[in-house]
């Protein structure tokens, strides 16, 4: 810093102070007005002014959105008792990782003794109206019994086989395996199991809690496939496509870059005038969590643009301007419509500089020169 400022002193002392023409050390007039200053070589060497000429290069523009990070129903999943029950035990925790048939909780209540019960009572039933079934088809066969009997009989058997297929499925719901189940293993809980991979984001129960089977005990969430939910203006909306990629970061750690991809572009307007776009991340980070605010940026289509390096580019009262050569030393403030900005160069929107030779390097020395001049 103290070397900037010891050149920036020596270049400013080499520059009269007076609004009259002066000369250098060769005898030379130097000229000011308000735009155009001509220095000496000497004056030049000091400032390190080096002279190019704007290029032709693809640019991209970016468009600056921000969002929250969201989760797709189908990856947001709510864990109830289909039956209900008393809640006998649970580990979990908000933020806790489980894995796809990992126990969630215990539920116990004397429902699922009678349910097991029923289901083991309606199996030997089945045995024995079958046998009855097979009897009465014997017995009608020999005129021993008459067609009325084979039909009740036939009747009694299909309706406990209803009976037995409904107790089954009611098993199943429970989430009890019946072929675990006998005379001498009737258990009287449960056990609620994840049916994805991820992790908790709410618990809603305690133990001992009766749950019912309405109610929700734990939301889990499958990281897998979060998306970033941008807010998009209506005015730039129809420059958003399907595949565009995105880069995303958030308040926190702005250097951390997140990779993602537009997938979705919304076709509803908010009353704001916005549209909510989604993107996918590229790779989950187990550091992104749904409701997270995050920054993003989208690269737009490339096109061919006029552009200089950011050194030749000075902002003053709210403008921009460049310096163009005019020969012999003399240098031009011009006023510029700058664009985007992108690996060092800014776009240059009004094209007269176009076949100019510029200041790429100095320009800002050559500002304070004219600005301290005005001053005086």
């Amino acid at each position: 810093m103290k070397n900037i400022l010891s050149m920036l002193c020596g270049f400013f002392a080499l520059i009269s102070c007076n609004s009259i023409p002066q000369e250098d050390a060769a005898g030379a007039a130097i000229e000011i007005n308000e735009s155009v200053a001509t220095l000496n070589e000497a004056q030049i060497k000091n400032a390190e002014i080096e002279i190019g000429a704007p290029i032709e290069r693809e640019v991209s523009s970016q468009l600056k959105l921000n969002g929250m990070i969201d989760v797709p129903p189908q990856n947001l999943v709510s864990i109830s008792a289909p039956l209900g029950g008393y809640l006998k035990t649970t580990k979990l925790l908000t933020g806790t990782h489980v894995r796809k048939g990992e126990v969630l909780a215990v539920l116990e209540d004397q429902q699922y003794i009678q349910l097991q019960q029923d289901y083991l009572s309606g199996i030997n039933k089945i045995g024995f109206l079958e046998k009855e079934l097979l009897r009465q088809k014997v017995l009608n066969g020999t005129q021993a019994a008459s067609d009325r009997v084979l039909q009740q009989a036939t009747l009694d058997f299909e309706n406990q086989q209803i009976v037995n297929n409904g107790l089954l499925e009611k098993l199943h719901l429970a989430g009890i395996n019946p072929k675990k189940i006998s005379n001498n293993n009737i258990s009287r809980s449960i056990n609620i199991l994840s049916p994805i991979d991820g992790y908790v984001s709410h618990v809603n129960v305690n133990i001992g809690k009766y749950v019912m089977p309405q109610d929700v005990m734990f939301e889990l969430v499958n990281p897998q496939d979060i998306h970033l939910g941008l807010k998009v203006f209506e005015k730039d909306l129809d420059k958003i496509k399907v595949g565009q990629k995105v880069i995303a970061y958030t308040n926190n750690h702005p250097d951390k870059k997140y990779e993602c991809e537009v997938i979705l572009v919304g076709k509803d307007l908010s009353a704001e005038r916005t549209a909510e776009i989604h993107s996918h991340f590229e790779s989950y980070d187990r550091n992104l969590i749904p409701g997270m605010y995050m920054n993003a940026e989208i690269e737009l289509d490339k096109r061919k643009a006029t552009v200089v390096p950011e050194d030749a580019v000075v902002s003053f009262d709210g403008k921009e301007y460049v310096f163009v050569s005019k020969g012999k030393n003399s240098f031009e403030m011009l006023e510029v419509q700058i664009g985007d900005t992108e690996n060092g160069f800014i776009e240059i929107k009004n094209t007269p500089i176009i076949g100019s030779q510029l200041v790429t390097k100095g320009a800002y020395a050559l500002l304070m020169f004219l600005k301290n001049k005005s001053e005086e």
